[in-house]
C-alpha cells in the first residue's frame, strides 16, 4: 500500500486546518499568518459555480507566489470526483505537484475508486484526505481509509447532517458514532486520527473550546476551521499542556526506574497502558515542537 512520506508528515499531526476561498487570493498569506498549521485553498462549496474555473486560475498563480515553507503548509479542497468541474481541478493541479504541493483534500468521498482517480491523476507524491460527509461514505469508510496514497480521513459534519435530515443540537450528540466509526477505521488502517469538522460559531469561544473538547476525547486530533479566530483555539486544545508533558515525562521515568513492572505515582497505579498514553503525549508534545521549528524556519 502506498502511504504518503516527508512533506507530508506535518499533515499527519496537524491540529488546524483553516479554509480559504480559492477566488480570494488576497486572504491566502494572512492565512498562512494567523498560525494555523495547515491552510486549504477551498475549490469547493466556497466557491460559487460560475466562478469555478477563475478561482482554480487564482489559486495556481497565488501558490507560485509562496516561499518553499509556505507551500509545505497548503493543501488544496478539489471539486468532489463526481462534479463537472473535478477533471479540470485535477489538470490544474498537476503543475503544482513539481512546486511542493503536497496534499488535496477530496471531498464527499464514498468510494476506493474515487480516491484512486485522484491518485492517478495526480501522482505517487500527493497525500489525500478523503473528507467522510455521507452516509455512503460512512458505509464504506474502511475501504476508503486503505485505500492508497490516503493519509488521515475528514469528517464533514455539516454535509453529513444534511445528506441523513438529521438536526443536531450544537452538541452533535448524534454524530457521536459517526466520529467513533473514524477513529476506528483510521486505527485499522494504521492511519493517524482523524480530523474533525467545523464550527459554524466563529466567534462563540466556549462552543469552540467544547467542540475541541469532545473531539479530543473522541480520538480526534485535528480540527477544520473557518474563521481564522478560531486556529489559536484549536491547537493549544489540541496540544498537550505542560502540565500533561510533565506528568508524562515522570511516568515514562518511574516506569524505567520500576524496570516495567507497575509501580505508584503520587496514588496512582501506573501500568502498561498508562505508559503507552503517556508516551504517546511525549511523541505528540515533539512532532508539534518540531513542526512550529519547520514553519518558522
Amino acid at each position: 500500500m502506498n502511504r504518503p512520506t516527508c512533506e507530508s508528515s506535518m499533515l499527519a499531526s496537524a491540529r488546524s486546518f483553516l479554509f480559504v476561498p480559492a477566488s480570494r487570493p488576497e486572504r491566502f498569506a494572512k492565512a498562512l499568518a494567523c498560525g494555523a498549521d495547515v491552510v486549504i485553498i477551498d475549490l469547493e462549496d466556497a466557491v460559487a459555480p460560475d466562478f469555478k474555473a477563475d478561482a482554480c486560475a487564482q489559486l495556481l498563480l497565488g501558490f507560485k507566489q509562496m516561499s518553499s515553507s509556505e507551500r509545505k503548509r497548503v493543501m488544496v479542497r478539489i471539486n468532489a470526483t463526481t462534479t463537472p468541474w473535478c477533471g479540470n481541478d485535477l489538470a490544474q493541479l498537476q503543475t503544482l505537484i513539481p512546486l511542493g504541493l503536497s496534499a488535496v483534500m477530496v471531498p464527499k468521498a464514498e468510494s476506493a475508486a474515487g480516491l484512486a482517480q485522484v491518485a492517478s491523476s495526480l501522482g505517487p507524491n500527493c497525500a489525500l484526505l478523503p473528507q467522510v460527509e455521507t452516509l455512503a461514505g460512512l458505509d464504506a469508510v474502511n475501504e476508503i481509509a486503505n485505500a492508497p496514497q490516503v493519509l488521515r480521513l475528514v469528517f464533514g459534519n455539516i454535509d453529513f447532517q444534511a445528506d441523513l435530515g438529521l438536526r443536531c443540537d450544537a452538541d452533535e450528540l448524534e454524530l457521536l458514532p459517526v466520529r467513533l466509526a473514524l477513529v476506528m477505521a483510521s486505527r485499522r488502517a494504521g492511519l493517524p486520527a482523524p480530523v474533525d469538522g467545523v464550527t459554524l460559531a466563529t466567534q462563540d469561544s466556549a462552543r469552540l473550546q467544547a467542540d475541541v473538547a469532545r473531539s479530543r476525547r473522541g480520538g480526534l486530533t485535528g480540527k477544520l476551521c473557518i474563521h481564522p479566530a478560531q486556529v489559536a483555539e484549536v491547537n493549544a486544545a489540541f496540544s498537550p499542556s505542560a502540565a500533561e508533558v510533565t506528568w508524562a515525562k515522570r511516568i515514562v521515568a518511574g516506569f524505567e526506574t520500576s524496570a516495567g513492572a507497575v509501580f505508584l505515582l503520587d496514588g496512582h497505579m501506573i501500568d502498561a497502558p498508562v505508559v503507552l498514553l503517556a508516551q504517546s503525549t511525549l511523541t505528540l508534545a515533539r512532532k508539534i515542537s518540531d513542526a512550529s521549528l519547520d514553519q518558522h524556519a
